[in-house]
């Protein structure tokens, strides 16, 4: 199954490691050079549209990649949730 994740992206949702919202998460140290470092690396995904409120890290055959979404972490949580 894939989770939209807007954008007109979607992700294998068997790929997802985690669902972190941008307000938590991006006040911690490591998270915030953790994503730096990706940007650098040129796995972040950043769809053209509002302000992304939260992340979703995957690997897929071998690689990690975030992606940055429109949508809040709850709300891609209850997606998922929902395709149980």
């Amino acid at each position: 199954m894939y989770l939209n994740i807007g954008g007109d992206m979607a992700v294998r949702d068997r790929s997802i490691l985690g669902i972190f919202d941008l307000d938590n998460t991006s006040s911690a140290k490591d998270t915030r050079a953790f994503l730096a470092q990706a940007e650098q690396e040129g796995r972040v995904i950043t769809p053209a549209e509002d302000l992304p409120k939260a992340f979703v890290l995957t690997r897929e055959y071998g690689m990690d990649r975030v992606y940055l979404t429109q949508f809040n972490s709850a709300t891609l949580e209850k997606r998922l949730e929902e395709k149980e």
